[in-house]
């Protein structure tokens, strides 16, 4: 599956928190490039990705070798929730009923 998300971090900042997230999940990192991370483990693959665009906003993309809503893809919406708690602390998230 494909999972994406716009901030206001720097790409660098958006890949120090991966690198701290990811590997807490028993991922560990396969291979690194400059603005792209990909890690394995026994939840699956997944390859993430970032980029500049629109000026001060930083596009992060995931995409993981399962199907469906696996353990994996709700991981990376919950390193989307740290992206944005790391982005803006202040912000307290709450439910919407």
């Amino acid at each position: 599956m494909r999972h994406f998300y716009r901030t206001h971090l720097t790409p660098a900042e958006a890949l120090a928190v991966a690198d701290e997230f990811f590997p807490e999940l028993g991922l560990t990192l396969s291979a690194s490039r400059e603005r792209a991370r990909t890690y394995q483990g026994s939840l699956g693959a997944m390859t993430l990705s970032v980029r500049p665009e629109g000026g001060h906003y930083t596009f992060i993309e995931a995409e993981t070798d399962q199907v469906g809503e696996s353990r994996l893809d709700r991981n990376v919406k919950r390193f989307f929730v740290t992206v944005h708690r790391v982005a803006d602390p202040a912000h307290r998230l709450r439910a919407a009923y």
